[in-house]
């Protein structure tokens, strides 16, 4: 059964282009932990190239434009990322920094949920700080309860990846109904 009658499509950004992480697993389990009626999908962001403004100047870059685009067809984005030396992997920072740019930024006013998972015993509270400072300069509506830090991550997946820890688990589907929430009154 279908929440409400909108029609709501949510993005994924993993913060780690590493093969096997576990924030990357996040996201996949993301996908059945949306409320019904939601489409998702995922968005790469490893193809992008360091930002430079010369490289703007001189006309739209093609991974670019994609990662624009998919950011601007959902109605909400779901970060997952780990912490590199208490902050933002560059990739992620870089990833945002090309979407904010030009006229219309893909996220301006757009809803976002962010989640993180460490094998460490903070699960990347320090990373998801920074990233609302960034939250802060594009307008965007994060989801402020319930957070959702990932710590001791190690124990919280199965040898294949897939997430089993219960309490992670709904977390993250009450994550994703605060979010869905926040994009539905995006359309009223």
């Amino acid at each position: 059964m279908d929440k409400t009658p909108y029609s709501i499509r949510f993005v994924g950004i993993s913060g780690s282009l590493r093969n096997g992480s576990t924030n990357t697993a996040l996201l996949t389990a993301v996908r059945s932990l949306v409320p019904e009626g939601v489409a998702y999908s995922q968005a790469g962001i490893g193809d992008l190239p360091l930002f430079n403004s010369d490289l703007e100047a001189n006309g739209p870059v093609a991974a670019v434009e994609l990662f624009r685009q998919q950011l601007r067809e959902a109605d909400a984005i779901v970060i997952a990322s780990p912490e590199y030396n208490y902050s933002i992997p560059g990739v992620l920072k870089n990833a945002l920094d090309w979407a904010s740019r030009g006229k219309i930024s893909p996220l301006q006013n757009k809803p976002v949920a962010i989640m993180g998972a460490s094998p460490g015993p903070l699960g990347t509270v320090r990373m998801q700080m920074h990233l609302r400072q960034v939250f802060l300069f594009n307008n965007m509506r994060p989801v402020n309860k319930p957070e959702v830090f990932v710590s001791q991550s190690s124990s919280k997946f199965d040898a294949e990846g897939r997430l089993t820890d219960e309490r992670t688990i709904e977390l993250i589907r009450q994550q994703m109904n605060a979010l869905y929430d926040l994009a539905v009154q995006g359309k009223d």
